[in-house]
This record gives C-alpha cells, structure tokens and sequence, in this order.
C-alpha cells in the first residue's frame, strides 16, 4: 500500500475524524456562550423589555449563518475544506470580547454576525470532512458523533456560563470561557486538521448516484426526500431557535433563578448531544424516514407540554424528552443528505439544506418573539409545537425510506423484521 494512499472509513482515518469531533466541541461551545444568559443581560444591563426586541440577537444569528451555510458549499469545493475551517475561527476572534466590553445592544447583535458566519463556515466544514473521511458506511454514527460533541459542548458551557454568571455577575467573567474556546479551535484547525477532497473524489469515482440537475430546487423541495428533510431541518431549528430565546425568559418568569434556569436550558443540548451517540448508529441501521417522523413527533409533543410545565423537574423532564427527539433527527438530517446526494453535489446539497434548516433560527425568533409580545409566551410555545406536528406528517406523507438494507423502526416492537 502506497504511503499517502487514500483510504475511507471511521477506522482508516480515526486520528483526523478525532480531531474534528474536537475542532467541532469548540464550535459548538461558542454558541454555549450565549444560551442561557443573553436574554439576562439584555434586560438587565441594556433595559430592553419587548421579547421581539431581545430576540433580535437569534434573528440576525439566524439570518448569517444561513448565508455563510450557502457558500460554505461552495467554498468547500473551491478552497479546500480546512481553509474554509479556518476562515471560520478567524471570524470568532472578536467575538468574546465584544460580548464582554460590549457598551450598547447594537455590539451584541455585531457579535452575533460574527458568531452566524463562524457557525456557517467552521460547522459546515467539519460535517463535511466527517461525510469525506468516512465514505458510504457509518455516515450516520459519523453525524452522531459531530453533533454529539458540538451540542455536548453548548450544553455545557450554557450551564457553565450560567453558574459562573449567578456567582461573578452577568459580565465579563462567563465569556472568558469563550477566548479558550476560540484559541484552541483556531490553532487545531491551523496545525492539525488535513483537507479532505482527495477522499471526495476517491468516492465520487465509483457513485452510482445521479448528479442532480438543479441542486437547489432539488434540494429545496423537489426531490422528496432531500425536500422532506429541508422544510424538518427548518421547522427543528425553528423549535431551537424558539428554546433558544424563550425559554430563559419563560423560566425566569416563572421564578427560576440563573443557575436554574442555566441547568434546565443546558439539559435540552446537553441530551440532544449525547443522544446522537446512539440515535447516529440508529440513522446507518434503521429507516431514516422513520427516525425523522418519531423525532420531530416527539418534539412536538412536548413543546405542547412544555405550555403546562411548572415544577423544576418537570421542566428537567421536558427538555430531556425535547433533545432526545431532535438527537433522533439532526444526524438522520445530514446523512439522508448524503445518501440522496452524489460526492461531488454533497458539500453544496448539504449547504443548501443548511441554509434553510438554519433560517429556521430567523423565522422562530421573528414569530415566537411577536406572538409572545401580542399575546403570550405560552401561545408562542404552543404554535411551534403544532408547527412540528405539521412537519412530522409531511415527512410521513413524502419520504420514502431509502436504502433496501434499512429496517422499518417499528419492527423494533413487532415478532418479524421488516425490510424497506
């Protein structure tokens, strides 16, 4: 075997798959910087009220990185996969210091831009080294893993950024957490991370999938199992976007104080992540149809719930159930992705996926943020969980299971094994 042969696989290629999850756990983290004490800061310090005014910030997070989404796609192609991960650390530079010097709101939402591009590109990047390295086995567990440790990561640092916020005080002290993260992911990715299109083109040699003739519409809807995943990874970032937001100021109303409130809103990611370590094996065996209609069914279940929820530990509860749903659905996202995609269309489908599923950040803001001024936070609530409920029978109605070797989800229960 030649020295630099190309070789796909978890097992070949472990030590740069490794690094990834690594590269993607500091990723994941910048966004945990936020989750549980922006909402605070923005009353407190900047004496903004209106919800719609607060979630100002997820809109234009929202709104960039599915830009930045859109061309990473292309960008992956065009300048290589580790220099689109890098141009993304060197977009967090400023980040934690504008949220920590930060004088009026207009710098928070300047840093949230900066934030959606950083998402966009070093996010995008590693998924799609992870689908490069891997080939056609294992897509799934490889998705599982890199949304396990990115949303691990913003569950715990959402936590740890609310701890330290109840003990120092909401600034500068939580977002000193965010420099570390930013140093470390911008030196990994410069010193350590290899590019992987060499391992595209190896698989792209030997597809049989069709190249697609018009990538974004194909994508957007037309294909129904590309399209069935676009409008789910829209609706689900919708709910998260939603979460995002809401939920601290919900809790807070309700009595909660911040290290509460930073315990049960890191529950949801913090389940969502380790979650996937499993439901990302379950996506390579089990129909993918299947694993998004029980996934986004259950998240709509529960955000129905979460309108009634008053006790810590129902709360706890919910928001366990929450992330176990969407870890049953985001690593089943992008490997359907893969799947219904040649290597060459791959990084752009799935930027263009991207692009949609993360303006659902954007429209969850704008609609929950609206409704919960006009009417209340509960109705805000309960509108989304119908929204899911929605997007799980299209799913249901349009997809077809895909691959001849998945098993029905339901056969789990039943005495035969039924095949697809």
């Amino acid at each position: 075997m030649k020295k630099n042969a190309i070789e796909l696989g978890l097992k070949e290629n472990w030590k740069q798959f490794s690094l990834l999850v690594l590269v993607n756990a500091f990723v994941g983290g910048m966004v945990g910087l936020e989750r549980s004490i922006l909402p605070e800061i923005a009353e407190k310090e900047f004496g903004i009220a209106a919800t719609s005014a607060i979630l100002s910030f997820i809109v234009v997070f929202g709104i960039v990185k599915a830009i930045s989404n859109y061309y990473a796609g292309t960008l992956a192609n065009r300048i290589g996969r580790k220099n689109l991960l890098v141009l993304g650390w060197i977009f967090a530079i400023p980040i934690p210091f504008i949220l920590m010097y930060a004088e009026n709101w207009n710098w928070i939402v300047a840093a949230n831009v900066l934030l959606g591009i950083n998402q966009g590109l070093a996010w995008s990047s590693t998924v799609v080294m992870k689908i490069d390295l891997v080939g056609e086995r294992q897509r799934g567990f490889a998705m599982g893993l890199n949304e396990f440790a990115g949303y691990l990561a913003v569950g715990l640092v959402a936590y740890l950024t609310g701890w330290i916020a109840g003990e120092y005080g909401l600034r500068p002290y939580p977002f000193y957490l965010g420099i570390g993260l930013m140093v470390m992911g911008l030196l990994a990715s410069i010193f350590f991370i290899k590019d992987t299109r060499r391992h595209a083109s190896k698989e792209g040699d030997t597809s049989e999938i069709a190249l697609l003739k018009n990538l974004f519409w194909e994508t957007t809807w037309k294909d129904k199992n590309l399209g069935s995943v676009t409008q789910a990874g829209l609706i689900n970032n919708l709910n998260d976007g939603m979460a995002w937001g809401l939920f601290p100021i919900l809790l807070a109303v309700r009595g909660f104080n911040l290290e509460q409130i930073g315990i049960v809103v890191a529950v949801y990611p913090a389940v969502w992540g380790i979650g996937q370590l499993v439901t990302g094996r379950m996506a390579d065996k089990f129909c993918k149809k299947d694993m998004l209609f029980v996934g986004m069914l259950l998240q709509a279940l529960v955000l129905i719930a979460l309108v009634w929820a008053g006790s810590m530990w129902q709360f706890v509860s919910l928001m366990a159930l929450l992330g176990w749903g969407t870890a049953m659905v985001y690593p089943t996202f992008l490997a359907t992705i893969a799947e219904n995609t040649h290597p060459k269309d791959r990084a752009q489908s799935i930027g263009i996926f991207r692009l949609w599923r993360d303006l659902g950040y954007a429209v969850g803001a704008i609609l929950t943020g609206v409704i919960s001024d006009l009417i209340s936070i509960e109705a805000a609530v309960g509108l989304v969980g119908a929204l899911t409920l929605f997007s799980s029978a299209v799913i249901y109605i349009r997809m077809k299971c895909g691959e001849g070797s998945s098993i029905r989800l339901r056969s789990m229960f039943a005495r035969p094994t039924v095949k697809c």
